[in-house]
């Protein structure tokens, strides 16, 4: 069952705009991921991941008609569709479950409900929502505990890290960038299934390894 926490208090006028279009249209919105866990660090938020209860490209498309844009970038192989705003972008789709063949770390998706959808994500920090619909504006779905994580300065996986690594070997590495990018200690339970996992990376392509790399060395 999720966890219910805090409100978090969103000034941000898209969200707030999103929010009121997701009421009229009948859809249940929450902003997910980076935008909550870098809200709760007091960092400077802009790209921002949107999940929704339904189809998220259908969502998008009522969300750039309210917004006047014509610049909608739709992924219809990935059921997800990416919003250019000025100075930021929204990324929109719907909540959803997934699962992977041992060959590819390319998801086998399904629509699935929020809390799927959140168990699913790399690391618990970025497995929490706050609800955009008016009722429940800015309220923490926190099904983890991240918040203690992020208190404690500590990365670890929503599910087993044997699972989460061998599901998506990439994730190893994004440990590490995230490890270096926020200064937090990686949870030993993570550090052994990453060198137990390790070999997986060879399903990765190089080009993919290579920007996780740059990105990692860029802290």
């Amino acid at each position: 069952m999720l966890k219910r926490a805090k409100y978090i208090d969103i000034h941000d006028e898209v969200l707030k705009r999103v929010g009121a279009i997701a009421d009229r249209e009948g859809t249940i919105a929450y902003v997910v991921g980076g935008y909550v866990r870098d809200f709760l660090l007091g960092k400077e938020v802009k790209d921002t991941d949107i999940v929704v209860i339904g189809s998220g490209i259908e969502f998008a498309k009522k969300v750039a008609k309210d917004f006047g844009r014509t610049s909608l970038i739709i992924f219809e192989n990935f059921g997800t569709a990416m919003l250019p705003l000025e100075g930021r972008k929204l990324e929109f789709v719907g909540a959803r479950k997934e699962s992977y063949r041992k060959d590819s770390r390319k998801p086998l998706v399904e629509a699935g409900t929020l809390a799927q959808d959140l168990w699913r994500r790399d690391f618990t920090i970025n497995a929490m929502a706050a609800g955009l619909n008016e009722k429940n504006f800015g309220e923490i779905i926190d099904p983890f505990d991240c918040e203690s994580d992020l208190r404690s300065n500590l990365l670890r996986t929503p599910l087993d890290p044997e699972i989460t690594f061998d599901d998506d070997p990439l994730r190893i590495m994004r440990a590490m960038r995230f490890a270096s990018q926020l200064g937090f200690a990686v949870e030993p339970g993570v550090l052994n299934a990453a060198e137990k996992m390790a070999e997986r990376l060879a399903i990765v392509s190089q080009e993919r390894i290579t920007d996780e790399f740059l990105k990692l060395m860029s802290f």
